[in-house]
C-alpha cells in the first residue's frame, strides 16, 4: 500500500469519527427524526391540505366547488354535529368519573396495608389491557343482551336492561370501559401522593383537622400539579376513543356511540370521502386545542406548584 493510499485511509477514518463526535446526537436521533417526518409530520401537513379538496381515495384530489365547503358541511351535516355532540358527552362523563376514581383509588392504596403492592398491581392491569380488541369484545360479551351481566340479574329474578340497545344506556356502557381503564392516573396520583410531606398532616392533626379538611386543604392544593397533568392528557385521550365503540356498539343504536373518530373512520374507509374526513380531523384537533389552552390557562387559578411565590 503506497504512502498516499495508507494516509487517505487514516484521514478518512479520523474524519469519520469526528463527524459522528460533532453530530452524536443527530444520529442517535436520526431514526426517530425519519419516523417522525414520514409518520407523523407529512400526514398531519398532507391532511391540512386534503380538507380544503373533494379526495375519495381513488381520485386525485382537486379543489373544484371545494375551498372551505368541507368546513361549511361540519356545521350543516346534522350528523357530524351529533357525532361532536357526542364525543363531548363521552368525554364530560369519562374525563371527571376517571380522575375521581383514580384519585380516591390511589389516596386509599397510600396507607399502609397488607398486600398493598398486590393491590397497586391489580388496579394497574386494565389500564395495560383496556385499550385492547379482546377487551373490549369481552366488554361487549358482558352486557349484550343475554350477556353475563344479564344472566346474573336473571338469577335473582331481575330482567336485565338492553345496555347495549338503549341509547342512553349504551353510551353509559362504553364510558365505562373509559373509566375502568383508571390505573395509569392513578399511579401518577399515587405517586404525588407520596410526595406530600407527613409533617403537614402531623401539624393539621395537632391543630384539630379532620380527614376530610386535611385532604381538601392539603392532600389536594399539593397534588394540583398531577391532577393539572391527568386532566388534560385525559381530554386529549377522550376525544380520540375509538376502540370501544367501534368493537362494542359499532356506533349505535342510533348514532347513540358515534363518536367522532368513529364518524371519520367511516366517512375515510367506507365512503372514501377523504376530504371531509381531514376537515373533520382539524375540527377535532382545533377542539382539543382550545380545551388545552383552557386549561393551561386556567391553571393560574388553581394549580399550586413549589416555586410559586
Amino acid at each position: 500500500m503506497t504512502n498516499y493510499s495508507k494516509s487517505a485511509r487514516i484521514y478518512g477514518q479520523t474524519g469519520f469519527k469526528a463527524f459522528c463526535k460533532r453530530n452524536a446526537g443527530i444520529i442517535f436521533i436520526l431514526l426517530w427524526l425519519i419516523g417522525f417526518l414520514v409518520f407523523r409530520l407529512y400526514p398531519f401537513l398532507s391532511s391540512l391540505f386534503y380538507s380544503f379538496t373533494d379526495y375519495n381515495l381513488f381520485k386525485d384530489p382537486h379543489y373544484s366547488q371545494t375551498g372551505l365547503m368541507n368546513y361549511e358541511m361540519i356545521f350543516n351535516n346534522r350528523q357530524i354535529l351529533t357525532a361532536f355532540g357526542v364525543t363531548f358527552k363521552y368525554a364530560f362523563i369519562t374525563v371527571p368519573l376517571k380522575l375521581v376514581f383514580a384519585l380516591f383509588v390511589a389516596y386509599i392504596l397510600n396507607y399502609k396495608i397488607k398486600g398493598v403492592n398486590l393491590f397497586r398491581t391489580a388496579y394497574y392491569i386494565p389500564s395495560i389491557l383496556g385499550g385492547s380488541v379482546a377487551i373490549a369484545v369481552l366488554w361487549k360479551a358482558l352486557f349484550s343482551d343475554d350477556g353475563v351481566i344479564n344472566v346474573l340479574l336473571s338469577v335473582f329474578g331481575i330482567q336485565g336492561p338492553t345496555w347495549l340497545s338503549d341509547p342512553n344506556l349504551a353510551v353509559f356502557i362504553i364510558s365505562l370501559l373509559r373509566v375502568w381503564q383508571f390505573g395509569s392516573a392513578m399511579v401518577l396520583f399515587l405517586a404525588a401522593l407520596k410526595g406530600v410531606s407527613l409533617d403537614l398532616y402531623e401539624a393539621a392533626t395537632i391543630d384539630g383537622a379532620s380527614k376530610a379538611r386535611q385532604f381538601f386543604n392539603i392532600t389536594l392544593p399539593l397534588i394540583t400539579p398531577i391532577v393539572f397533568y391527568n386532566l388534560v392528557t385525559q381530554i386529549v385521550q377522550a376525544f380520540q376513543e375509538f376502540n370501544g365503540p367501534y368493537i362494542i356498539t359499532k356506533g349505535g343504536p342510533r348514532s347513540a356511540t358515534t363518536l367522532i373518530s368513529l364518524l371519520i373512520y367511516n366517512r375515510a374507509f367506507k365512503s372514501f370521502e377523504m376530504g371531509i374526513s381531514s376537515a373533520m380531523a382539524w375540527g377535532l384537533f382545533v377542539i382539543v386545542a382550545v380545551l388545552s389552552i383552557i386549561a393551561f390557562v386556567s391553571q393560574k387559578k388553581w394549580v399550586y406548584y413549589d416555586d410559586q411565590s
